[in-house]
């Protein structure tokens, strides 16, 4: 493996094997930062309604294309529906706005950042098919070459697969040494749905790059805690969403393909305990 390897879909479309995650303020830091990634050897670049910054992630996409002589087709970007879109019409306007804001002719990727779910909604698998049913639309017009979801457990996942004609392609999931929601990740999987991983290192205050335990181990190999941390994520064959607005620390997170963790300190990574996370329950997560 190296940057420009790619696990292929069950659609058949092509995905980095990691990606840049911008949960960064709209305005020029966004724009530099998705900038910094591209020319730095990043290909997946992921985004949200929710963030609003998908005008600056957009624009960082297009003046990286034109200063590295890359394609559109070089560039896989993701972009999600927030819950207050859910539901067959206000998914295809948030598609369509979602389309205007990143001026792009196509979505790589296109997710339900959030389920409905039991707790709020009577009708929450209706809600998500009638959700779903407008992203497949698009998705057999071309304008988005994959469908998915975030955050869905292992019922919800495979509810909407029964309610649905196309299988969602991954599950993304908070996932990171201390957190590490392995059911949800093993029973997307066993369902052919590859794993992205959100909050690769921690949410704030988690201290995941300080464990000592990481920091051991990226002595051992000459890395990095963030370095261990996303190598850890690709011999797991998950996709890790590395997010960080500094230029060297950018271009870093990208150097994991040089060494490989040796089953031991895979499996001390494995163990390390619990950290604070930013996790929300997918059953009582108001959606």
């Amino acid at each position: 493996m190296d940057k420009n390897s790619t696990y292929t879909l069950n659609n058949g479309y092509q995905i980095p094997i990691v990606g840049f995650g911008t949960i960064i303020p709209k305005g020029v830091e966004t724009v530099d930062a998705v900038k910094n990634a591209i020319a730095s050897g990043y290909r997946l670049i992921d985004t949200a309604t929710a963030y609003d910054n998908e005008e600056s992630v957009g624009q960082g996409v297009r003046e990286a294309i034109d200063e590295n002589g890359l394609s559109r087709d070089d560039i896989f970007v993701t972009t999600k529906v927030w819950n207050d879109h859910h539901g067959y019409k206000k998914t295809k306007q948030s598609i369509e706005d979602s389309l205007e804001r990143l001026g792009l002719d196509y979505l790589d990727m296109y997710l339900i950042h959030w389920p409905a779910n039991k707790m709020w909604h009577e009708d929450w698998r209706e809600i998500n098919a009638s959700t779903w049913l407008a992203m497949e639309e698009y998705y057999k017009k071309g304008l988005i070459k994959a469908i998915g979801v975030s955050n869905f457990d292992g019922s919800q996942l495979s509810s909407l697969i029964v309610d649905s004609e196309v299988k969602p392609v991954v599950n993304q999931l908070e996932y990171h040494p201390g957190f590490a929601q392995r059911k949800a990740a093993d029973y997307s999987r066993d369902l052919g749905v590859n794993v992205e991983a959100w909050r690769a290192f921690g949410g704030p205050g988690s201290g995941v790059l300080h464990d000592l335990d990481i920091i051991k181990i990226g002595k051992k190999y000459k890395k990095s805690a963030s370095q261990v941390v996303i190598r850890w994520l690709v011999q797991k064959e998950i996709i890790p969403l590395a997010k960080s607005t500094n230029p060297d620390h950018i271009s870093d997170n990208l150097d994991v393909f040089d060494f490989e963790l040796n089953p031991e300190d895979m499996q001390i990574i494995d163990g390390i305990s619990y950290r604070k996370t930013t996790f929300f329950d997918p059953e009582t997560y108001h959606s």
